[in-house]
């Protein structure tokens, strides 16, 4: 948003952030619950470590209500992605070829790399098929392709253009940025990503999204 305004730019974009505090205590979910969620879907816990999703599928469903060109979406979400992309790459899933697309572009003319994964029905199976809820916030694999399959749990949320049942699902990017957030100061990481910021959070993707956004 900095960069944005510090460049001129005119154009209304819109900031949620989804946050969570972590903490043990008498109203904490437990495995088995249901809850329901700002779109009135219920989610059953199936781990109580995937509350990141959790909060992130309020803040999809929030989106809509601004009727956005495109929404994108960064997460330090899944310890998965690191195994599978390491810590100079971030994973990145989308609904639409086209911004997916614009992502890829507009990352590597800023030096910043993603690298697309599947979103299928596979993982969407994996995810709907709770007995209780509408969907589950996590996969019965386990670890084993959990970026996807947290990818998958999040293009639920997605809402249709106008919130209308058979409407097109607004254009969306999910980026995984568990292993890219981090500079070389850090423990999570031996490299940064980013060679402005040489301790703590390499603000990936600040660049790319500019460039994203400002069509540059």
């Amino acid at each position: 948003m900095e960069a944005l305004h510090s460049t001129g730019y005119k154009r209304r974009v819109n900031g949620i952030a989804c946050l969570a505090e972590n903490m043990p205590g008498s109203g904490a979910y437990r495995p088995g619950d249901v809850f329901k969620t700002y779109s009135g879907k219920t989610v059953e816990v199936f781990s109580t470590d995937a509350e990141g999703r959790n909060v992130l599928s309020d803040g999809l469903w929030k989106a809509g209500e601004f009727d956005p060109e495109y929404i994108v979406d960064l997460a330090t979400l899944t310890g998965a992605v690191v195994v599978a992309l390491g810590n100079q790459i971030s994973g990145m899933w989308s609904n639409d070829d086209s911004l997916a697309g614009n992502v890829k572009s507009a990352a590597e003319r800023s030096g910043e790399s993603v690298w697309r994964m599947p979103l299928n029905d596979q993982f969407r199976k994996y995810m709907t098929n709770s007995a209780f809820a509408d969907i589950r916030n996590g996969s019965i694999g386990g670890r084993a392709g959990s970026s996807n399959t947290a990818a998958a749990f999040l293009e639920f949320f997605v809402p249709n253009r106008g919130f209308e049942k058979d409407g097109d699902k607004i254009p969306w990017v999910h980026l995984d940025i568990a292993g890219s957030a981090w500079g070389p100061g850090s423990k999570a990481s031996s490299e940064s990503v980013n060679p402005l910021f040489q301790f703590g959070v390499s603000g990936v993707h600040v660049r790319t999204l500019h460039r994203l956004i400002s069509r540059d």
